[in-house]
């Protein structure tokens, strides 16, 4: 006698169903992009770091140029009051950064001193110097008076890019200090200091000193022993 032996037929359901969930394609697509969401996620974050890093490069740059240039405008001479208006027009334009916050902005008036005999200039000097902005941080070339009696101060500027103010003219070096404040986080790119210079010859002014003579003079709340946004 021949006998067929059977498979049970919850089995044969079970096989057939392995069998259907092998050849299933309908969910690839969503585990493709989640096994590619982390590494999509990571490359997005790090893209929108670097643009705010390189934006807050510019504006820092911007900062530093748009100071000394309008220091460098003022005609005749130069008084307290426009000293308000030009670091206050710079604050401005680093609002969307936060840069009075955490910046610092340093203007310096360049010079030849005469420490040489006979009044003979030999070097450079530091004649007035202001500040503003909450970030504790000091200028590199020395505060205000630095270089008046000697010839310690030649040059302004980094080894190879250096000035130096001729007789009878000045110098309007601004320099722009700023703690990069991250968009997404500071693991990215780590903590970091953004710091530029400019620097703009004055035009058309004989008096290099600061006064103070304007109809409502001001308090030189600028001077740069104060720290304040």
């Amino acid at each position: 006698m021949h006998m067929t032996l059977r498979r049970p037929i919850a089995l044969t359901r079970a096989a057939r169903f392995a069998g259907r969930l092998r050849a299933c394609a309908s969910g690839l697509a969503f585990m493709e992009f989640a096994l590619a969401l982390p590494v999509l996620t990571t490359l997005v974050m790090v893209g929108l770091e670097t643009a705010n890093l390189a934006m807050a490069h510019l504006r820092v740059s911007n900062i530093a140029m748009l100071a000394s240039d309008n220091a460098s405008r003022v005609r005749d001479s130069i008084d307290e009051a426009n000293i308000v208006e030009i670091l206050g027009g710079a604050k401005l334009a680093g609002s969307s950064i936060g840069f009075a916050q955490h910046g610092r902005i340093i203007l310096s008036s360049i010079e030849p001193n005469t420490a040489g005999s006979g009044g003979a200039s030999t070097g450079q000097w530091i004649r007035w110097q202001r500040c503003d902005g909450a970030k504790v941080v000091a200028s590199t070339y020395g505060p205000e008076g630095t270089g008046q009696n000697s010839a310690t101060l030649q040059q302004m500027g980094v080894s190879g890019s250096t000035i130096a103010a001729t007789t009878g003219t000045a110098i309007m070096v601004v320099e722009a200090v700023y703690d990069y404040q991250p968009l997404v986080s500071s693991t990215i790119f780590g903590p970091r200091t953004i710091r530029y210079e400019s620097a703009f010859n004055v035009r058309q002014r004989t008096n290099q000193a600061l006064t103070n003579n304007a109809p409502t003079p001001v308090a030189a709340q600028k001077r740069c022993t104060t720290y304040a946004a």
